[in-house]
């Protein structure tokens, strides 16, 4: 099963207790999966920026080219992102409800960044320190259909889980010596099934970089991230008797106020405090005045996760109303994720002007992990670390970029392409994230510079509520992501 949002909670990590445990491969994701970086002329070029990294920007992309910069450099800007999803429920592996649309967006500082030179007899050494808004987290989706093969609750009660019988959705089932043998329900299907979910927050770095030409035209670098950052998702889910199937009985059979079952309603507000660090070691080495050849490797992330989560529900009937104790549902926990070793490798060509570039590089997200959990079970993690092991895969990220300055106008053109594949075993080339980018820049006199680049991005994904293909979401998604950019050299 694919776990394509964070609706795929679903009450199976600890079925006969009555906290819920939220982690899934999807979380690990949510931080390993790569961003589209800070820096508008990168975008611009498809971020194709590894062998080129000829800016403060290098100390996202290789912090080897620093070595590159022959003044003090000052940088920063603002991006504009927007998300959309278009989502149709299915079952069994037919739709059964129309497309719907939910989408986000945010704006927010993207990048400060500052270059330092050193005097030095021979070769360069530069330092840099900057700020960088490195991944947006913001997501959204809807969803609504009629689900007649199965519920939401028929699975909880099914799978041990007490949250049906607390909202009087299902019935004890005792045996001869009155003693309870399980739990079952006969809402089994025939609902109309909705919800929603609103995702925000994003990761900031942090970033100490320093780079040395070792030998003539041979530049090495170093950057030291320290990561901070948030992440909120607000999941609502509703399960009605639009149809009035289940009038003139009792959801519980030992329960008069369970007459006339209307909505099953479930709301999960999750929210993370992130922390962390990791470093990058780059090469970058200038054949000549019209070609570079970059090489990067990106040590593990290491993200801290402080999670609080919140549970909600409620069970509706004609004259009642149970409501859920969220204290029974809701805790805060801590873990660590940890992302995989990135290599990467890039080349850019300068031809009267025109700058041609290419990379690179390799992950193998079977490499995430958790570890160092605080307030969830040990089995409970390794079982999701092998899950990881067995559903993700090793991918190569490729991108495309070309810059064209146009002759004494102080004018550059810039378009680019990546692409992103997913990280699940055996996923067509649907769910690979795919963009195409554009920019525009100025520079004036090698001092003043304005950047502008425009990203679209577009992919599919699909969720499923719970169980396996029982209630999924299939999802075409949409980015837009607008990069402002300003430079000042002195």
């Amino acid at each position: 099963m694919k776990c394509g949002s964070w609706i795929t909670i679903l009450f199976l990590i600890s079925l006969l207790s009555t906290a819920i445990y939220p982690q899934t491969i999807t979380d690990a994701l949510r931080l390993g999966n790569t961003g589209i970086g800070s820096s508008a002329r990168a975008l611009g070029m498809g971020n194709s920026y590894i062998g080129l990294s000829d800016d403060a920007s290098a100390g996202f992309f290789n912090p080897a080219g620093f070595g590159l910069l022959k003044k003090l450099e000052f940088s920063g800007g603002l991006d504009y992102s927007n998300f959309s999803n278009d989502a149709v429920l299915n079952s069994n592996g037919s739709p059964i409800g129309q497309s719907n649309n939910n989408s986000t967006s945010s704006t927010r500082l993207d990048r400060v960044s500052f270059a330092f030179p050193f005097p030095t007899l021979r070769g360069s050494l530069v330092f840099g320190l900057s700020y960088q808004n490195t991944k947006d987290l913001n997501g959204a989706l809807s969803f609504n259909g009629y689900n007649k093969n199965s519920s939401f609750i028929q699975f909880l009660t099914l799978n041990g889980n007490s949250l049906p019988y607390q909202l009087g959705l299902s019935s004890h089932l005792k045996d001869a010596q009155g003693n309870i043998r399980k739990d079952t329900t006969i809402l089994n299907g025939n609902l109309n099934q909705s919800g929603s979910i609103l995702n925000s927050g994003g990761i900031n770095n942090w970033t100490f970089s320093g780079a040395i030409e070792i030998y003539k035209n041979l530049f090495v670098g170093l950057n030291m991230n320290f990561i901070s950052g948030t992440f909120e998702s607000n999941n609502d889910y509703y399960e009605d008797d639009v149809n009035h199937v289940y009038n003139g009985v009792l959801a519980d059979t030992s329960d008069p106020n369970t007459l006339n079952f209307k909505t099953f309603y479930l709301n999960r507000l999750t929210h993370w405090d992130l922390s962390g660090w990791d470093a990058k070691f780059g090469i970058l080495y200038q054949f000549n005045r019209y070609s570079r050849f970059g090489l990067t490797v990106q040590f593990p992330k290491t993200y801290t996760i402080k999670e609080s989560f919140t549970v909600n529900g409620s069970g509706q009937f004609q004259n009642y109303t149970y409501n859920l104790n969220s204290a029974d549902f809701s805790d805060k926990v801590q873990y660590d994720i940890i992302t995989p070793f990135e290599i990467g490798a890039g080349f850019s060509f300068n031809i009267k002007g025109l700058i041609l570039s290419a990379q690179g590089t390799l992950i193998d997200y079977s490499q995430l992990k958790f570890e160092n959990p605080d307030g969830i079970d040990a089995v409970t993690v390794a079982d999701l670390n092998k899950s990881i092991q067995n559903d993700l895969t090793a991918v190569v990220n490729y991108n495309f970029g070309a810059e064209y300055t146009i002759p004494n106008a102080g004018l550059r053109v810039r378009a680019g392409y990546f692409v992103q594949p997913s990280a699940y075993k055996g996923d067509p080339v649907s769910f690979d994230k795919k963009y195409f980018t554009a920019g525009i820049g100025f520079l004036a006199d090698e001092a003043i510079g304005f950047d502008l680049a425009f990203a679209h991005g577009w992919y599919s994904d699909l969720g499923d509520n719970y169980g396996s293909n029982l209630s999924r979401t299939t999802q075409d998604i949409k980015e837009n992501h607008f990069i402002l950019t300003g430079t000042y050299r002195f």
